[in-house]
């Protein structure tokens, strides 16, 4: 079975980074699509970017493209999602999650397919 083990977080003051790390485990990423998703207080969950099994990358949010990006390190099954210049509207817990169909691709639109969530995810928080 696919786990997630998402770590990275923490609390950081605006305009600082993170880099938050994904390890997998019970799949490849050869064969597996990752994508990472934010849940902020009192708010849904939102998908952010994802990673095809091919390194093919689909940005979810416009208005994050040029501050965060997704990339894989196949020899360590581990996903990352880098934060730069972070705000406290960044403020959530940060989940990675698989496709629950189609598992090797990203789709278009997250909010038209269902995800697997299957690690505890990782709390940022940006505050002074």
């Amino acid at each position: 079975q696919v786990q997630f083990a998402e770590s990275g977080g923490g609390l950081v003051q605006p305009g600082g980074s993170l880099r938050l790390s994904c390890v997998v485990s019970g799949a490849t990423l050869d064969w597996q699509a990752i994508g990472w998703f934010r849940q902020a207080p009192g708010k849904e969950r939102e998908g952010i970017s994802c990673i095809s099994y091919n390194d093919m990358i689909t940005d979810f949010i416009e208005s994050l493209r040029g501050r965060f990006f997704i990339s894989r390190d196949i020899a360590l099954n581990t996903v990352y999602l880098q934060m730069n210049d972070l705000k406290p509207d960044d403020t959530a817990v940060y989940y990675c999650v698989t496709p629950t169909e189609a598992p090797m691709l990203c789709p278009d639109n997250p909010s038209l397919t269902p995800w697997d969530y299957r690690g505890q995810g990782t709390q940022v928080t940006v505050s002074k």
